[in-house]
């Protein structure tokens, strides 16, 4: 039983595609308006069908006023880090610090190299990953960036502008040397969909993060935990994910939490988004919302 005891938040995935854009524009307003806490975009650019994930954020900063974006995750071997760097803390002067910033080692090698990156596998895409967190930390702060290595060439760039506020740097992972670098060095970890890292594995997965954050003389208590969460809200009865009507995902969402330890849920609505992201912000969240109040209580 693990729970860190942070705040909840709660987000909805958005669907990057060119030809949703329209119902995409409908659910982020929809979404800021019922008052969830992120709107999460993949970053999978070699997609032929996908919108940008930085051209889709910055656009849709523009017709929001309060809910913050999230990367889910950004690819750090095709966003070279001080580039990404410049865009998150840009975006985050333009929004008034309505940015965090999930990265990823890059998840698939080839096609990443089917747009000319370097497809770094292994333990050379762990240590590659492990530079770029510490180039972005220093250049979101405003430092200058100096380094030399295998992986990176960066000859004093004097970074700028700050971010208003802290541009949180949440790592996506899965396996063992990836997890243990979100203790290390990551301002949290963000996993992968319930379907990809179903709920029995994340203790294990919990205990590598823990682990490492000791070793580095760092509290796990101050890490995020983000969950993506797909599934379907009532009926059809069948579905990928979480299925079940609103009380299962209240009881499943908050059980998550004190047991697992995830304080950031992000909704990928499996089907009919509109009707489940309704049913999930003005159900399920302010109902989690007290069942863990009341759980945390009675503890």
């Amino acid at each position: 039983m693990t729970d860190y005891e942070r705040p909840l938040s709660f987000g909805v995935s958005l669907d990057p595609s060119a030809g949703a854009w329209g119902r995409t524009l409908r659910i982020a307003r929809m979404a800021e308006s019922s008052g969830l806490d992120h709107l999460a975009v993949q970053d999978h650019p070699y997609q032929p069908g996908h919108l940008d994930t930085w051209t889709l954020i910055s656009h849709l900063s523009a017709t929001t006023d309060r809910i913050s974006f999230l990367t889910d995750v950004a690819d750090l071997q095709l966003r070279p880090p001080v580039m990404l760097a410049k865009a998150a803390a840009s975006l985050s002067v333009l929004t008034d610090g309505r940015l965090q910033l999930g990265v990823g080692g890059g998840g698939i090698p080839d096609a990443i190299a089917s747009m000319g990156g370097p497809a770094r596998r292994g333990q050379d895409m762990v240590a590659f990953a492990e530079e770029s967190l510490g180039i972005l930390r220093t250049a979101l702060a405003g430092g200058v960036v100096q380094l030399h290595s295998t992986y990176h060439s960066v000859d004093g760039y004097r970074a700028g502008p700050v971010p208003p506020e802290p541009v949180g740097l949440w790592l996506g992972a899965q396996k063992p040397r990836m997890l243990a670098l979100v203790g290390r060095s990551a301002d949290g970890w963000i996993s992968p969909l319930n379907l990809y890292v179903p709920p029995h594995e994340v203790p294990s997965r919990q205990r590598i993060i823990d682990e490492a954050a000791a070793e580095a003389g760092r509290d796990p208590r101050t890490l995020r935990r983000v969950y993506n969460v797909t599934g379907v809200i009532g009926a059809p009865a069948e579905g990928p994910g979480l299925v079940g009507d609103v009380r299962r995902w209240v009881d499943t969402l908050a059980e998550w939490a004190v047991d697992l330890g995830f304080d950031t849920f992000v909704f990928w609505p499996a089907t009919d988004p509109e009707r489940q992201l309704a049913l999930f912000a003005d159900e399920v969240v302010p109902a989690v919302r007290e069942r863990v109040d009341a759980l945390r209580s009675a503890r």
